[in-house]
């Protein structure tokens, strides 16, 4: 029989724990009975540095139930560092692991699905939105414009695929090796190669709480995502460089029949905005270019990504 583990990252979610501990004890119940998973499989909640009381909750959980176990970070690390904190602790304690959010959005019920395509023998099963009638026409655009950027930029990833998903043993024992500081989960866990499956759901309404994902760090994430997997940025910059390049032929060819045919009007706006086209394309290329020198910086250092202060286990 497989021992799972759920893995929950948690950040000031003390308004939805106690319902996420009552629905997730309910399903890991329910696999027990049906003879799917094995008795001592258990809830592991991650406190990524919240200042509210949900450390307190989760420790009210672990002393209720033998099914929630506890980790607790030392101060914020942020989502990903949290989660593969919490999966790199149960990868030692169980065959199978699912991690999931807090907020209660994804669907707990799909998780037996889960199981079942790992017992049918695939190693990594993805939760895949079926649809995104929760959320407003700006998320949906950019959402897919962002799927579509990754894909233009040579980026292996799963459309509509959040950090829902079900990990085999192995494959967490292969995710370990992947040591780099800037994380972007839903693009290293595909490079894993082993066999995949998808099992779909429809995304509810948060219960309770506020989106730890606001717009400005849902831009931040997508943009880590895409300079932290492909180099084509640079690429881009190249191709826009010899772009100007040939453009200012053009315009020198065109400047000097000009002049030849005594056709010269002196022209104060053009040489303006060309000033400032060709200025501000310098500083963007040089934002982007301090992007990658800055992510070599913080991977070069090798600190820890994360730090266990406390970890409650039955």
């Amino acid at each position: 029989m497989n021992r799972l583990a759920i893995v929950v990252p948690c950040y000031n979610e003390e308004e939805v724990l106690d319902e996420t501990m009552r629905q997730l004890i309910h399903v890991l119940e329910e696999l027990i009975l049906k003879e799917k998973i094995a008795k001592d499989s258990y809830i592991l909640f991650v406190n990524d540095g919240s200042r509210d009381k949900t450390w307190e909750k989760i420790e009210e959980g672990y002393r209720k139930s033998s099914y929630v176990n506890g980790l607790k970070l030392a101060g914020n690390v942020g989502h990903q560092n949290a989660l593969v904190a919490g999966l790199m602790a149960a990868k030692e304690m169980c065959d199978i692991c699912i991690s999931i959010d807090a907020d209660l959005q994804d669907d707990v019920l799909v998780i037996e699905n889960m199981v079942d395509k790992y017992k049918e023998g695939f190693d990594i099963v993805y939760g895949v939105r079926s649809a995104r009638t929760t959320d407003t026409f700006f998320k949906r655009t950019t959402a897919l414009g962002f799927y579509k950027v990754m894909k233009i930029m040579g980026i292996r990833s799963v459309y509509n695929h959040a950090d829902y998903r079900l990990m085999s043993k192995r494959a967490l024992e292969h995710l370990e090796k992947y040591k780099e500081r800037n994380l972007f989960l839903r693009g290293i866990i595909p490079l894993i190669g082993y066999e995949t499956a998808c099992v779909y759901y429809e995304r509810k309404v948060r219960l309770a709480g506020e989106s730890k994902y606001p717009l400005k760090k849902m831009l931040a994430f997508a943009f880590d995502g895409i300079t932290s997997f492909s180099i084509k940025p640079m690429m881009f910059i190249m191709v826009l460089g010899m772009a100007i390049a040939i453009i200012t032929v053009i315009a020198a060819i065109y400047a000097f029949s000009s002049y030849a045919y005594g056709r010269v009007v002196q022209g104060w706006t053009s040489l303006m905005l060309s000033l400032w086209f060709i200025g501000g394309m310098v500083l963007f290329s040089l934002g982007l270019i301090g992007q990658y020198i800055g992510k070599i910086y913080i991977e070069v250092k090798e600190r820890p990504r994360y730090n266990i202060e406390k970890l409650l286990v039955h």
